[in-house]
């Protein structure tokens, strides 16, 4: 489907909605899963129950209104509200963030964090939109997760340099079947494939959003070489490089 149409089809629909459709009803429904949405200011406009809980209970009216450092005690909250203002700032996503949350009801558990820009109609940021998913069960030990946290980090980082999983494994104190277990069971990929992504979400957004040349983008993200980059990129997207800028050029173009 193209965008075009896919526009279309969005616009057609949301307009017979009674209400602007948030998801908040149906994020209320996964009890494993916070879900929020915030304002260019970094308050919370939708939640989800869940994050409600979280919180130590009460309405969603509580949340409301404030910031993150507002909502949960330090140091967690100044981290969560300078990822927020990180987001709304640059306009960059936090994705596949793996954070220690602690829970009023049983202690501390690992989630995967992922946090989205939210845009107005002149491109400008106008907001965000986060979900925080449970990895871990109440039976679990968090240091299952702490062993892999400073390496996940490394790779989500320094994706532009060379990157090897049995170095990564000793970084977390792990043999390199203990790491690959587990960065499979938090992902569903292997480490080598959660690099590659890695390289690859960068790669897009670059050839998205700036000018620079294939080649720059290219050995940014961590490829020797441009042709390394394209047959890499080829491979998952479907199409070159520079039909990908082009494509998302014209998309940019055309009228809705």
């Amino acid at each position: 489907m193209t965008s075009r149409k896919a526009n279309r089809l969005q616009a057609e629909l949301f307009s017979q909605l009674a209400e602007p459709f948030t998801g908040e009803a149906l994020f209320d429904c996964l009890p494993d899963l916070v879900f929020f949405l915030k304002n260019e200011r970094g308050e919370y406009v939708v939640v989800n129950q869940t994050l409600v809980d979280r919180c130590g209970g009460g309405v969603k009216e509580d949340l409301i209104g404030r910031r993150a450092d507002q909502v949960f005690p330090p140091p967690l909250g100044r981290s969560y509200r300078e990822q927020d203002e990180r987001v709304l700032r640059s306009g960059e996503a936090i994705l596949n963030q793996l954070e220690l949350h602690f829970y009023p009801a049983r202690g501390r558990g690992w989630c995967l964090t992922n946090k989205l820009p939210l845009r107005g109609l002149a491109g400008r940021v106008v907001g965000l939109v986060g979900i925080s998913k449970d990895l871990q069960t109440a039976s679990e030990p968090a240091d299952d997760y702490a062993a892999v946290a400073e390496a996940l980090h490394e790779i989500q980082t320094e994706y532009g340099s060379p990157l090897r999983v049995r170095d990564l494994a000793a970084r977390a104190g792990l043999s390199q079947y203990q790491f690959e277990q587990r960065i499979r069971r938090i992902f569903q990929l292997t480490p080598g494939q959660l690099i590659q992504k890695t390289r690859l979400e960068s790669a897009i957004r670059q050839l998205r959003e700036t000018n620079r040349p294939i080649a720059a983008v290219a050995l940014d993200c961590g490829y020797s070489d441009q042709s390394a980059f394209t047959r890499q990129f080829h491979q998952t997207v479907g199409v070159s490089p520079s039909a990908y800028r082009r494509s998302v050029t014209l998309s940019r173009r055309r009228p809705a």
